[in-house]
């Protein structure tokens, strides 16, 4: 097999842009970025870091909760590429410790299989509280126990992340999943700014979708948002899709984090690409009214948002700039998964997942593991 060489208009490496570059590729790595020899592919566009997303709930027609199945990580990862995503995290919501475990099989399955674009797997609760539960279940919300730490202790998972409440599960317990090498998020939580520091000190290192279902930042109460806002450590989920955060609010949050700790999630549910307009969630329905999703009770129910959309939305509503949006979708999430040193920037030696994109930030290529999705 030979090296492919691709020449964009442009490329992104994560840092700096390039021109009159080529990127050599062999098998799914890329090779070197150099000068031009004749022999390229020309690509129409500017070439980019593929973007990872680690809050995936399902795409294509498929909700991961429902169908615990390798097909189904199939059809969702073969979706988000569509949009760019080139490493996701499938993301299981409340559920049983049966549908708990069938889901661990699927994905110990395809890392084993080494399927491109599934790193791992997001298990969001069941650990939560009930009063900032949002569309979770409370018929599964439960303590943790000796039977989901076996899950959550699995070595067969690839990157592993657990959210959680910190109010419901030990600092202790916190610990205990640290050195299993679970990724703790804190969410859906409605504890105070001193159990969320705790569980920061006990090993958290993230939070999922800042703002949404979480105790809200007060002047004499900073809850959960205020803990997120104020540690310099911790990366925060925000889902830039116009419903769930107020552009001000996503603001402010940029502003307060380091650079670095703020990374775009979709929360994606099964209409991703597809153009369906409800969706069976938890025995009740999920409908959706132009990019909204929203449970019969009127809460916000995940999303319809793909990566893509998500890095023009921050571009376009944030004052972000684009190559701090595209960090925002690549570099920095591979730096929470631990992943930076292969992921998330185009040069020697990382994974040949690139997307390209037009004047106007629309998708129209990808590369994943050095195939083109289209």
């Amino acid at each position: 097999m030979t090296a492919i060489r691709l020449l964009p208009e442009h490329i992104f490496d994560g840092e700096q842009w390039h021109k009159d570059t080529a990127v050599v590729v062999f098998n799914d790595t890329i090779i070197s970025l150099e000068a031009p020899n004749g022999e390229e592919i020309a690509i129409d566009g500017d070439m980019v870091p593929g973007f990872i997303d680690v809050q995936v709930n399902g795409g294509g027609g498929v909700l991961f909760n429902a169908t615990p199945t390798e097909s189904a990580l199939a059809q969702i990862i073969k979706t988000h590429s569509l949009y760019g995503s080139c490493g996701i995290l499938p993301t299981l919501v409340t559920d049983s410790v049966e549908v708990m475990q069938q889901a661990a099989n699927a994905v110990a399955n395809v890392i084993k299989d080494k399927v491109p674009g599934i790193l791992g797997v997001h298990f969001e609760g069941p650990h939560l509280s009930v009063e900032k539960k949002g569309v979770h279940s409370t018929d599964y919300i439960r303590p943790l126990t000796d039977a989901e730490k076996a899950i959550f202790s699995r070595d067969d998972l690839g990157i592993k992340v657990v959210t959680l409440a910190p109010e419901n599960v030990s600092p202790e317990d916190i610990r205990f999943l640290a050195e299993a090498n679970v990724k703790v998020c804190l969410g859906h939580s409605n504890a105070t700014f001193e159990q969320t520091k705790e569980a920061l000190g006990a090993g958290a290192t993230g939070f999922t979708h800042l703002y949404n279902a979480m105790s809200p930042f007060q002047s004499r109460d900073p809850g959960v948002v205020g803990a997120a806002l104020e540690d310099q450590n911790s990366w925060c989920g925000l889902i830039v899709d116009g419903h769930h955060v107020h552009p001000a609010a996503a603001k402010v949050a940029i502003a307060a984090k380091p650079t670095g700790k703020i990374m775009l999630v979709t929360d994606a549910m099964p209409p991703v690409g597809t153009n369906d307009e409800s969706f069976e969630f938890f025995g009740a329905s999920v409908t959706r009214t132009g990019d909204r999703l929203n449970a019969e009770s009127g809460s916000l129910a995940g999303s319809c948002l793909d990566m893509a959309g998500a890095v023009r939305n921050t571009v376009n509503t944030l004052d972000v700039s684009v190559e701090e949006a595209l960090r925002m979708a690549a570099l920095y999430p591979a730096q929470f998964l631990g992943i930076d040193g292969t992921q998330g920037k185009i040069e020697a030696g990382y994974k040949a997942n690139m997307v390209i994109l037009d004047k106007e930030l629309q998708i129209t290529g990808c590369w994943l593991a050095g195939k083109p999705v289209f």
